[in-house]
């Protein structure tokens, strides 16, 4: 029964996650599922719970949602999901986000393995070509090295300046090595955080024409 509502909220979900750009895309999703699955290999938590809180975390996230719409409650209805599961799942989702750092903690296995999975994907490699993917998005600058980054943000602060894609490292990604919750997650996190260093310094080298 769990496996079949999976599979009829992934197909759902997988076409609202086409019409997002390439930083929030269902790629993202299978990464950010691969991710919870292999920290699901040494965490006890309810597997279907962070499986369907994998799908549907971004289906409402404020950067693509219209005004009015809700696709999480909609997609949660129409899966006939009980009232206790929807409300378990909400509550992992809202703890997802990092909302300028002032975000909900996780408080769950379930929420921290979700969060955990989430922000890997956000770090390394692949987090450096979500953030370009994005910025590109919104026409933001590559870099601009005299920007100042902000710090202690709300969320209404940390989206309403289109800071250069760099700069967003400092404002986010560089901070997310030490706030992994799991065990897996912060082992995961360490190598792919100091990739991105060392990528911010030969990006830097470049662009002052030092390399």
């Amino acid at each position: 029964m769990t496996k079949a509502i999976i599979e009829q909220c992934e197909k759902v979900v997988k076409e609202i996650y086409s019409t997002f750009d390439a930083s929030h895309d269902w790629q993202h999703i299978e990464r950010v599922m691969q991710n919870a699955k292999e920290i699901l290999k040494h965490e006890k938590a309810d597997a279907f719970l962070v499986e369907m809180a994998v799908l549907l975390h971004d289906v409402s996230d404020p950067k693509y949602r219209k005004e009015g719409e809700d696709l999480e409650g909609d997609i949660m209805n129409s899966l006939g999901l009980a009232e206790t599961v929807k409300s378990e799942l909400r509550g992992i989702i809202q703890s997802v986000s990092f909302k300028g750092g002032s975000g909900i903690p996780a408080e769950t296995a379930e929420a921290k393995i979700v969060q955990d999975a989430d922000r890997l994907d956000a770090i390394g490699a692949i987090g450096i070509a979500r953030t370009f993917a994005f910025g590109g998005a919104k026409g933001r600058k590559l870099y601009d090295w005299q920007e100042q980054p902000r710090q202690n943000m709300s969320e209404e602060e940390y989206r309403s300046k289109p800071t250069s894609s760099a700069t967003h490292f400092y404002e986010k990604l560089l901070l997310l090595k030490d706030r992994m919750t799991t065990a897996s997650g912060k082992q995961i996190a360490e190598e792919r955080h100091q990739f991105m260093l060392s990528f911010l310094e030969q990006l830097q080298k470049e662009t002052d024409g030092k390399a």
